[in-house]
């Protein structure tokens, strides 16, 4: 049981936080253990599950990224234009032209932090800005809306009541999730990555090539990027230039939630889900209890700052102190 904490006390500590606010929750709200609450809560967080394990890619790689929520936006505009220009395309098209259009803005931000060795916050906080500034030009702030039958077609891929199902987006959620774990836990490319990350000039002592890392680690954050502008449409049947400003925030804070750090060299797949579950279970349950949207964001700042204040509890060492107490006989 030490050894399981001391090697998953992120993960540990985020379930019993998690399991504590569902109690509460269940308690307080009969409607939120629902079917179709549950499902739309699931449906409405695999978009943000997207982007975060494609964040966490490049906080392990030790940079940072908060352009990609205004990459995905611009993803959607091109997509659809592309779409367009072939007829309208198909489920496969429109991943393959998502996927490539995101992969080319996250090699522009890698290209800028190799080429130039410019921090990786200044880079993304200039490609933020001149991404929105011309999104915002060329499309003249006008959302789009006739958008391909198959693009906006809800498919269910698990049913879970007469009005409740996990809808296509939590499946692609789920495939970003296996795919990133793969990638960071079973390849050479993942060790490479978390030891750029944790030491970069121990890394290239030891033959790590960086600029790769670095093309890598954004070109997968692209990837993500572009896969969850997608999905995103999906859900809300349109496309607004910007919709999706503000969210990348909330995935941050979620992906260090979860145990990434932002130093590099640290994280998980399934702390950075439980990270972005915490967060959208504490959003849905305010809403449940009738709390005013504009709380929403001091709460979930709270629930961040008790969270990561608790970063510094060694729940091995506790749990080692207290079985100590009880061989001596004293009370916990």
């Amino acid at each position: 049981m030490r050894d399981y904490l001391r090697t998953h006390e992120g993960e540990a500590r985020l379930l019993a936080v998690l399991a504590g606010l569902v109690v509460f929750l269940s308690a307080a709200s009969p409607s939120f253990l629902t079917a179709a609450n549950l499902a739309s809560l699931m449906n409405n967080s695999a978009i943000n599950v997207i982007w975060a394990v494609g964040l966490l890619v490049v906080l392990i790689s030790g940079g940072i990224d908060i352009s990609f929520a205004v990459a995905a936006s611009v993803v959607q505009y091109l997509c659809f234009y592309a779409l367009m220009a072939v007829g309208g395309g198909d489920w496969l098209v429109g991943v393959v032209f998502a996927g490539a259009i995101g992969v080319a803005i996250g090699a522009v931000n890698a290209a800028l932090i190799a080429g130039f060795r410019i921090i990786s916050i200044v880079v993304t906080i200039a490609t933020f800005n001149a991404l929105f500034g011309l999104l915002m030009f060329a499309t003249a702030g006008r959302s789009l809306y006739d958008l391909p039958n198959w693009w906006t077609e809800r498919i269910e891929v698990v049913r879970l009541g007469d009005h409740a199902a996990l809808a296509l987006p939590v499946a692609a959620m789920a495939v970003a999730m296996a795919s990133t774990w793969f990638l960071i836990s079973r390849t050479t490319i993942g060790r490479q990555l978390y030891a750029f990350g944790d030491n970069p000039e121990g890394a290239r002592r030891a033959g790590v090539a960086t600029t790769p890392m670095q093309f890598i680690a954004y070109g997968w954050m692209g990837l993500m990027a572009g896969i969850g502008g997608l999905m995103q449409v999906n859900i809300v049947q349109e496309i607004v230039p910007n919709a999706l400003i503000g969210r990348e925030l909330d995935v941050l804070a979620a992906v260090v939630l979860g145990g990434a750090r932002l130093g590099g060299g640290r994280g998980t797949v399934l702390g950075c889900f439980l990270g972005v579950l915490l967060v959208a279970i504490t959003q849905n349950g305010l809403n449940l209890l009738g709390v005013s949207p504009y709380a929403f964001k001091m709460v979930i700042g709270l629930t961040i700052l008790a969270a990561i204040s608790l970063s510094g509890v060694d729940l091995a060492a506790l749990a080692t102190a207290k079985s100590g107490r009880r061989k001596l006989g004293r009370p916990d």
